[in-house]
């Protein structure tokens, strides 16, 4: 699998670490917290394969590169809200790993790399929060992510309340830069998933086209995925976050893939849907149709403090007249509505916060609402500018979801069974691209060929 070279360039630069570790802390100063103190985190830890000398795959936490922009495990970081000065402990070189695994980055380089006042080796980290330079105050950690060697004794009180949901929620709103981030894993995201395109009808069974997108990616930057790839052809497709990803594509319609790649821990997110034949059926472009809509009508109400129920109740309004004039649902819109019913056929929340996770923080979920159709919603209220939000609607059968609903008098009457059959082998089609909310409007981040037009001919060559 061969780079791109069509692929706009990275972005350039230092990660913005103490702005977002000044961000930090008036956000807990505004919200009741101390105006004073310490930051404290730490990043991931190296952990080694059981019965092996290997190391475990690596992925930094969340928190820590937030204040650091650092990726290298086993580091560490203060950050003087006083002073604002911010303070990074990494790894001091062992001559003996030297041997086995290269040169580390030293203390020298990481002061040049990461947007850092001061750096030092981590066997100096108890030494500086004792020094008498430290703030004997308040310092703030999050629970269960402090080393037992770490002490806290200098200082006169641990606050392990406000640290974790600052961050998360400070997270919510990317500057520049880290919208630059997501750009980029989107592009490199969009081209993986034009490539599986072009293979779709050479492929014998879902791993060949999970391997041509993951190589794809890994070929022009993106090493890391952002969750694991869902890669499901004909009825498949009808189950949310598939796994298997390894059955064969024959007599299948379909194919949903759902991947996205992580550049430097900022993720995409991307599914589409598309027939494996090259022409959708009479079936499957009428729902595929049905889906574009949802999509296209929820991106139009995106805008600063939109709020996000109105946004997923509108899918579900379009999905309604949708399958109301298919012929599965049968009823007045109203009632359709009131009913419930559409959960059946789209039992997911409209999208997410995306960002350093692929469902990224902040979204104020309510799992235990008693309303089918806003239970699964990961977020929730006004969305702000400078959010980056997936817009993922879908319409699915899934015979473990309809057909109890068949069963059920509250459901059944609004569905036409003797309509419903002729679409179980659509499977299920979902479209998402990943959305960057403006004062006015929104941006579409995700540049993969979506209409039903662009689909095919990619696919037909």
């Amino acid at each position: 699998m061969l780079a791109n070279p069509d692929l706009p360039p990275p972005p350039n630069g230092k990660y913005p670490a103490k702005a977002h570790a000044k961000r930090v802390a008036e956000y807990i100063k505004d919200h009741g917290g101390p105006s004073k103190g310490v930051l404290y985190l730490e990043a991931q830890k190296t952990k080694m394969v059981e019965d092996d000398d290997q190391a475990m795959h690596f992925r930094q936490r969340r928190f820590f590169y937030y204040l650091s922009g650092c990726p290298l495990p086993d580091s560490y970081l203060t950050y003087d809200i006083q002073k604002d000065h911010l303070t990074l402990f990494i790894p001091p070189v062992d001559p003996e790993d030297v041997i086995w695994s290269g040169m580390p980055t030293t203390v020298d380089e990481a002061l040049q790399k990461y947007d850092v006042d001061a750096c030092y080796p981590s066997s100096e980290v108890n030494t500086h929060l004792s020094s008498p330079s430290t703030p004997h105050s308040t310092i703030l950690a999050i629970p269960n992510q402090i080393s037992d060697h770490i002490t806290f004794l200098s200082f006169d009180e641990t606050d392990l309340a406000n640290l974790k949901p600052a961050i998360e929620y400070c997270r919510v709103v990317k500057d520049e830069f880290e919208i630059a981030l997501i750009r980029h894993a989107n592009a490199i995201s969009s081209h993986a998933h034009t490539e599986v395109m072009r293979m779709v009808r050479k492929a014998r069974n879902e791993q060949e086209l999970m391997g041509t997108f993951v190589g794809a990616c890994i070929a022009n930057g993106g090493r890391e995925q952002a969750y694991g790839c869902i890669c499901a052809a004909g009825t498949n497709a009808a189950t949310l976050h598939y796994v298997h990803n390894d059955l064969p594509l024959d007599d299948k319609l379909n194919l949903l893939i759902d991947a996205g790649c992580e550049y430097n821990c900022y993720c995409a997110d991307i599914t589409r849907a598309y027939p494996l034949k090259g022409r959708f059926t009479q079936e499957s472009r009428e729902i595929y149709d049905i889906v574009d809509k949802m999509q296209t009508d929820c991106m139009k109400m995106l805008k600063a403090g939109v709020k996000w129920e109105d946004v997923h109740a509108r899918a579900h309004q379009v999905a309604i007249e949708g399958l109301l004039h298919l012929g599965i649902l049968k009823g007045n819109k109203e009632e359709l509505f009131e009913s419930r019913v559409t959960t059946v056929f789209f039992p997911h929340g409209l999208g997410h916060y995306l960002g350093m996770d692929c469902h990224d923080s902040g979204g104020d979920a309510n799992y235990a609402d008693p309303d089918p159709m806003f239970k699964y919603l990961r977020v929730r209220g006004r969305v702000p500018a400078g959010a980056v939000i997936t817009v993922e609607p879908g319409v699915y059968f899934c015979r473990y979801i309809v057909e109890p609903a068949l069963k059920d008098e509250k459901f059944s009457k609004y569905i036409d069974e003797k309509v419903l059959e002729r679409y179980w082998a659509v499977g299920g089609v979902r479209i998402e691209d990943d959305v960057l909310v403006k004062e006015d409007g929104c941006e579409n981040l995700t540049t993969a060929p979506r209409t039903w037009e662009e689909v095919e001919a990619l696919i037909n060559g």
